[in-house]
């Protein structure tokens, strides 16, 4: 086996993972309800069908992607011929996490494995019964030389972090991503850290609200909010504040009823310790909607909150929960004095039909990805980067930038022998001149 150079090989590995997990489907979309009651229908579009898309994507492309690519040869190198090799990082350690933790498992692994790398993935074991199946299909599917599942709570992530890796993809919170860029700094080994952050959405006073208020509901709760690019938190033009949150009311007694506690559309909040932290953000704060929960069940119904202070625990950090504050603006100087006390986000969002605004917005803040007039689905673009800025993160993937994200690119130049030109050569009197011309001729 050569997993390193044999392409095909490669290809007809993640055929083989490709059937696994189809195969495993049901399972799959199982034990995801049984960890924290995520529902069939999100299970599928944000999980299982992603990964089948991207094994389809990545093995379609594959033979392209992987070979090596003839570039144009520097004219100071004459006669030559310059070549892009791409070759494996070699050993790689994938730690995923538990708010997609099927998807993001497989989805780094699938890329990694396409470079041709040997692997090892560390699945979250705060999703016991999602972890069982994804040890499962990489056992049934691969020779544990090239790719092994290590499961484990906490102390085999530290021991894993304590070995010598040659590339370290982690997904999770800011604080965990610091440890592990601090163990692969020990190293130098490189990493891709896909963390989260504060993620503002803007609304203005030319959004089409009705909608606004639809596709925000949406972004927001799905996976009862426990997503990294899902909005954090609404600055409204305070010229449409109270419409808006009446109609995002509406929308979330549309989209999950009355009593969200029993629509089978709205998943539980991961364990108590999270539950925990989301309820203590509700003390004291003004509750426009929801704010109910149920430690027996990790129930927390969507939330609204009315203008919480920014020194307010919900305004310190990332929620990552379905709690939504709304704050109102009066101009953009409000925008600034708000977002800039926030490390750079992974998402930033805009609802406006005035198109210089919008354009604005995008200029003016760093983030890492995000949508006018939408949330979240810019993530499932492949040809659009996916990754963040600053505390939000550390490199990039999806579509081909995932097998670039795990491949390191060799520089080859293959000079003939028919020709040497000799002013490089010593001694180097009376060439100073002519060498510095031909840098200007073929700048």
């Amino acid at each position: 086996m050569n997993f390193k150079t044999d392409i095909n090989f490669r290809k007809q590995t993640l055929i083989k993972l490709l059937i696994s997990v189809q195969k495993h489907e049901e399972e799959i979309i199982k034990a995801l309800y049984d960890d924290f009651k995520k529902p069939a229908f999100e299970a599928v579009i944000s999980e299982t069908a992603y990964i089948v898309s991207e094994l389809n994507h990545t093995i379609k492309n594959i033979n392209k992607w992987a070979k090596p690519n003839m570039v144009l040869p520097s004219l100071l190198n004459f006669p030559s011929t310059d070549y892009i090799y791409k070759e494996p990082y070699g050993k790689v350690l994938i730690i995923a996490p538990w708010n997609y933790p099927y998807q993001l498992a497989l989805c780094p692994l699938i890329a990694a494995v396409a470079a041709g790398n040997q692997v090892v993935v560390k699945p979250s074991e705060l999703t016991p019964n999602t972890s069982r199946i994804v040890a499962k299909i990489i056992s049934e599917t691969f020779d544990e030389n090239h790719v092994k599942c290590v499961e484990g709570g906490v102390e085999i992530t530290q021991e894993l972090l304590a070995q010598r890796w040659d590339y370290i993809f982690f997904t999770g919170s800011v604080a965990v991503g610091k440890l592990v860029a601090k163990a692969s700094a020990e190293n130098l080994t490189p990493v891709t850290l896909e963390l989260g952050g504060k993620n503002p959405c803007i609304i203005d006073a030319t959004a089409n609200l009705k909608l606004a208020a639809k596709r925000i509901v949406w972004g927001k709760f799905l996976n009862a909010g426990q997503t990294c690019i899902a909005p954090d938190y609404l600055l409204v033009s305070n010229k449409i504040k109270s419409n808006l949150i009446e109609l995002i009311k509406k929308e979330i007694i549309d989209a999950y009823g009355e009593n969200p506690e029993t629509s089978p559309d709205f998943p539980r909040i991961i364990n108590q310790k999270n539950w925990n932290r989301l309820t203590g953000m509700l003390k004291g704060e003004s509750i426009l909607s929801g704010g109910k929960s149920n430690i027996q069940d990790y129930y927390l119904a969507p939330t609204l909150l009315d203008e919480p202070s920014l020194d307010s625990l919900v305004m310190k950090d990332e929620i990552f929960g379905p709690i939504l504050p709304v704050l109102s603006f009066e101009n953009e100087a409000d925008l600034v004095s708000i977002i800039s006390r926030y490390e750079k986000p992974l998402s930033l969002y805009i609802f406006s039909n005035d198109n210089s605004f919008a354009k604005k917005i995008i200029q003016n803040y760093s983030f890492g990805g995000g949508c006018i007039n939408d949330t979240v689905v810019y993530f499932s673009n492949k040809r659009l980067p996916f990754g963040g800025v600053g505390h939000s993160g550390i490199g990039a993937y999806h579509g081909k930038l995932s097998f670039s994200t795990f491949t390191h690119y060799k520089a080859i130049v293959k000079k003939a022998n028919w020709l040497d030109i000799p002013t490089r050569y010593a001694p180097y009197k009376g060439k100073l001149n002519s060498v510095k011309n031909l840098f200007k001729w073929f700048s």
